[in-house]
């Protein structure tokens, strides 16, 4: 990736997949090419949190929302330490933001982290392409001496694919660190980071749990070296038919029978440790509109999603795996996609979405505390 800042509203930019579609619009952020997978996400709010979410890197995030920017960028609802997609595609950027804790814009934002965007495009047009022909390599390219498009669609087909991609240790945390219990202290978790969001320690600490957060690479030892009542497995970026330390990792935990949950990323590490396959969606759920059913209790929640590959497990039967019995938990109501797992035998469960859900919605706050549940039935 290569930037420059300067005058970007103003520079010419071009979007290439790598199918060779072309899209022309302005470039918006920093100034120069960047390159990725190209997703769409199909929320209307919570652009901050979507941007700082790890699972995003290496992607070029489509926005569907048409107006994007509203109210510009604080300092408080970053996921993270830093905005992670590798580009950003938007239609009308706002001119002005309008809130009273916005501290600078978005077009701001992304121009001092060096994430090279493009406006203007038609995202409509280009997220049906996506959803006709699947997500893809792209490019973005801007500034006033572009390259010609063969030399632009070579670049972009020379780019690494996302299916092989082992990327969690690229975001994780590389130290261990500690989220204290709001109140008075209950359990204790150990939660191994692919990838994890800002969020979500803070709705297991204002449940009275210490979160340790630890490190991609961490090992069996290195969870129980904190004695925990419960394990977590976060969400993160790239292909789980590689996540095979992850995998092995949670095995371990399964053996021992302390009570697992996982999210995103840790559904499908879940999925893999069960004996399950997992395979790539043809354009994935992003977005926090995604109707899924809690096949446990009929309920229909709306939730958070962002996963580009997903569990390839029997929706119609309970399964016996090397850890005792296994049933699909959870379902997406749009396409019958695995959405949540649970063991019947022993206190472990995941599922395929983000309950912790900044900036919303809030339908799926329950899951924690169903990880609570079994960490008290664990402790009685």
């Amino acid at each position: 990736m290569t930037t420059s800042t300067r005058g970007a509203d103003k520079v010419p930019a071009v979007l290439v997949l790598e199918d060779g579609r072309i899209f022309r619009g302005r470039a918006y952020g920093a100034v120069g090419e960047t390159f990725g997978e190209a997703v769409f996400s199909t929320g209307m709010t919570g652009y901050q949190e979507t941007l700082t979410d790890p699972s995003y890197h290496r992607q070029v995030v489509v926005m569907t929302a048409p107006h994007v920017g509203n109210t510009g960028v604080n300092d408080e609802d970053a996921e993270s330490k830093r905005i992670w997609v590798s580009g950003y595609v938007v239609r009308d950027p706002a001119r002005v933001p309008s809130n009273w804790r916005s501290c600078r814009t978005l077009d701001e934002e992304l121009a001092a982290q060096g994430v090279v965007g493009i406006s203007g495009v038609d995202t409509r047009a280009l997220t049906r392409h996506l959803r006709e022909r699947g997500a893809m390599r792209v490019g973005i390219f801007s500034g006033n001496a572009l390259p010609d498009e063969g030399t632009m669609l070579a670049e972009v087909r020379q780019a690494p694919e996302m299916q092989g991609a082992d990327l969690s240790a690229e975001v994780a945390t590389k130290e261990a660190y500690v989220v204290p219990a709001q109140g008075e202290k209950k359990f204790t978790v150990a939660a191994v980071d692919l990838g994890i969001k800002g969020m979500t320690p803070y709705r297991m600490a204002e449940r009275g749990i210490e979160v340790h957060v630890l490190p991609a690479t961490a090992t069996v030892d290195d969870v129980y070296a904190v004695n925990p009542d419960g394990v977590f497995f976060s969400n993160g970026p790239g292909d789980p038919a590689t996540a095979d330390h992850a995998v092995s990792v949670m095995r371990g935990v399964l053996e021992r029978g302390t009570p697992l949950f996982g999210i995103c990323f840790g559904n499908q590490i879940l999925g893999r440790a069960l004996g399950f396959g997992t395979y790539k969606l043809k354009y994935g759920h992003r977005g926090i509109n995604q109707p899924v059913q809690d096949r446990t209790t009929g309920k229909v929640e709306v939730t958070a999603h962002n996963h580009g590959f997903a569990v390839d497990a029997p929706l119609d039967k309970v399964s016996d795996t090397p850890f005792g019995r296994a049933e699909v938990s959870h379902v997406c109501l749009n396409d019958n996609v695995v959405e949540g797992l649970q063991l019947l035998d022993k206190p472990a469960f995941s599922v395929q979405y983000h309950p912790e859900a900044a900036a919303g919605p809030h339908d799926a706050a329950y899951l924690f505390d169903r990880f609570v549940s079994l960490m008290e039935g664990q402790r009685a």
